[in-house]
C-alpha cells in the first residue's frame, strides 16, 4: 500500500463539537507515523466561507477548504460532526442547518464512504443518507433522531455502526473509535492498535461495545421504578422473577410489565439481564475469576447463559470481551 493517500474531509460549522472535529485528524496524523510507507490520509477541515469558525467549546477554528473547493475533488472519506442546543433545564437537542445539510447531501456524492460523529448522525438523516439504515448517535439524542427520522433503525446502544458505505459514531469520545475503525478498515488491525497505543487508548474497543452502563442509564422514572432499579441491583444474584419483582413494588405483574416498557422501554427479563451482564462486565474487566464463577456471581449460574446474555447484549462473547477489556496493573 505504498504511497497511498486518502482524502478526508471534515466539516466545520458554527457550534460544531470541537472534539467530533479535532478528534479523527488526530488519528490520521498518528496514521502517517505509525507506518513505513507513505501512506496516510490528507486531512482538510471545510466549511462553507474561510471565515474562523467559532466551536461549542468557545475554540475558534480557521478552515482549510471551502465545502465548494472540496466538492471539486474525489473525496475518500466524508466526516460529519454534529451541534446540539442545550435548554436551561439541561435538555440536549441536535441542531441541523440547511446550509450544512445541503453540502453533506453534496459532498457525500462525491465520497467513497462517509460517517457521522456523534449528532452528526442527525446531518446524514437530514440529508436522508440514513434512509433505510442501521445507525447510532449520542445517547441523548437518539430518541429524537427516531422521532424525527422513522425510515432509520436508530440503535443507540453501540458505539458504532457500519451499514455499506455509510458509518455512525457515538459521542463523544467515540470519535476516536470510530476512527480507529476506518483506519483498521483500510490499513488493517495492527496499524489501528499502534495507533490506539500512541493515543494511550489502552483498550480498542469494538463497535458493539455499548455507549452507556446498566446502573447509570439515562432514563428519568419515578420513584417506584427508582426502587425497583435499586433492587434489582441490589439483588442481582438472587431471585428475580416477573412475579417476585410485582411482590417487591405491590403491583400485578401484568402493570409491572407495562412499567418497564413505559419508564425504561424494554421487559423486565431484559432489563435484569443487562445488569447482571453489567456486573458480569465489571469481574471480566478487574479479575481473572474463571467463567464458572462469574456466571454464578452474576446470577447467570451457567456459562452457556452468560455467553447467550452477552450474545444478546454485547454482540460478543465473554472470552472475547475479557481479551478486549480486561485492567491489569
Amino acid at each position: 500500500m505504498s504511497g497511498v493517500e486518502r482524502f478526508v474531509v471534515v466539516l466545520l460549522f458554527e457550534g460544531v463539537d470541537l472534539l467530533d472535529v479535532t478528534g479523527p485528524p488526530e488519528v490520521f496524523a498518528l496514521l502517517r507515523r505509525e507506518t513505513d510507507d507513505a501512506v496516510g490520509c490528507e486531512v482538510v477541515l471545510a466549511a462553507e466561507t474561510m471565515d474562523p469558525v467559532t466551536t461549542a467549546a468557545g475554540v475558534r477554528v480557521l478552515p482549510d477548504v471551502t465545502f465548494a473547493e472540496a466538492a471539486r475533488r474525489p473525496i475518500d472519506t466524508l466526516l460529519v460532526p454534529g451541534a446540539v442546543d442545550v435548554d436551561d433545564r439541561r435538555r440536549v437537542r441536535a441542531v441541523t442547518d440547511e446550509t450544512v445539510v445541503r453540502w453533506v447531501r453534496t459532498l457525500a456524492g462525491r465520497a467513497r464512504r462517509v460517517a457521522s460523529v456523534c449528532v452528526g448522525a442527525h446531518l446524514l438523516a437530514a440529508a436522508g443518507l440514513l434512509d433505510g439504515r442501521r445507525a447510532t448517535t449520542h445517547w441523548s439524542t437518539a430518541p429524537q433522531l427516531a422521532a424525527e427520522h422513522p425510515a432509520v433503525q436508530v440503535d443507540a446502544d453501540p458505539i458504532f455502526i457500519r451499514d455499506g458505505t455509510v458509518w455512525t459514531g457515538a459521542g463523544i469520545t467515540a470519535c476516536l473509535d470510530l476512527s480507529l475503525a476506518l483506519v483498521a478498515e483500510d490499513f488493517g488491525e495492527a496499524v489501528a492498535l499502534r495507533v490506539a497505543r500512541q493515543l494511550v487508548m489502552y483498550l480498542k474497543r469494538p463497535g458493539g461495545q455499548s455507549q452507556f452502563s446498566v446502573p447509570i442509564e439515562p432514563v428519568s422514572t419515578t420513584r417506584r421504578m427508582d426502587e425497583l432499579r435499586r433492587h434489582i441491583a441490589q439483588h442481582v444474584t438472587g431471585r428475580l422473577t416477573v412475579a417476585d419483582l410485582a411482590a417487591h413494588a405491590h403491583v400485578g405483574e401484568r402493570q409491572l410489565t407495562r412499567l418497564f416498557r413505559t419508564e425504561l422501554g424494554t421487559t423486565p427479563a431484559s432489563y435484569i439481564e443487562s445488569a447482571r451482564v453489567e456486573v458480569a462486565r465489571g469481574r471480566l474487566e478487574t479479575t481473572d475469576d474463571t467463567l464458572d464463577r462469574v456466571a454464578s456471581a452474576c446470577g447467570f449460574h451457567t456459562v452457556d447463559t452468560l455467553i447467550r446474555a452477552f450474545r444478546r447484549q454485547l454482540d460478543t462473547t465473554p472470552t472475547e470481551y475479557r481479551s478486549r477489556f480486561r485492567h491489569r496493573a
